[in-house]
């Protein structure tokens, strides 16, 4: 959808950005203010409680990354080089680059580049969890898959119309393999229609293409 485009694009331009003085000024005024301030807690000091009910909700907000990788999400794909063919390969559909783990790294490092790795993440965590059956393990996983990639206040956070995201939020209340299913689509589409064109014509693909074309005129 354009809207999801639309939001991919801004996300590369806030990442870019640095954030204005005047900006953290306000973020640490409204922190000062939110310490003070009384609410309904299960402790009168809302001072002392809330704060580290604040800080415990920002620090599983920083772990989640590490717990999936922990649940087997490499940082990279264990595949052998890629050959001539299969680069070549690559550029005749996006549905032959995804298949292979040499492209799917190959564009996980584009990616990189342009600060949408979340997509690739996404996506990759959403087929380790068709491949569950342990119902424990399902609702775990999808909880960290939630936390990482779905909820606002992640800063891995994919790009999703809000139809899909009812869906997620029905899904959520018994998780299963296809949870994400029509999120995992939606991202993959994003990538397919935004970010594979560019691929093609970054330095990675020629790069590649290049070296592995001087290999086989050598051989």
């Amino acid at each position: 959808p354009m809207g999801s485009e639309r939001t991919e694009i801004r996300k590369r331009q806030m990442a870019t950005t640095p954030e204005s003085p005047g900006a953290a000024q306000a973020q640490l005024s409204t922190g000062n203010r939110g310490s003070n301030a009384c609410c309904f807690c299960w402790c009168c000091c809302c001072s002392c409680s809330c704060l580290t009910v604040r800080n415990q909700e920002e620090e599983r907000a920083r772990r989640t990354s590490h717990e999936l990788q922990a649940e087997g999400i490499p940082n990279c794909e264990e595949s052998p080089a890629p050959t001539l063919e299969e680069v070549n390969a690559w550029a005749q559909s996006f549905d032959k680059l995804m298949l292979t783990p040499a492209g799917r790294n190959a564009f996980r490092e584009f990616l990189r580049t342009e600060f949408s790795e979340e997509n690739m993440l996404f996506w990759m965590a959403c087929e380790e969890l068709k491949q569950e059956s342990n119902k424990s393990v399902i609702e775990e996983k999808a909880r960290l898959i939630y936390e990482d990639y779905i909820s606002i206040l992640s800063p891995k956070e994919v790009s999703l119309d809000s139809r899909v995201r009812e869906v997620i939020n029905r899904n959520m209340l018994e998780p299963s393999q296809h949870t994400f299913d029509d999120a995992q689509l939606q991202i993959y589409t994003l990538m397919h229609r935004d970010s594979y064109p560019r691929f093609m014509n970054s330095a990675i693909y020629k790069d590649l293409l290049q070296s592995l074309s001087e290999k086989s005129t050598e051989a």
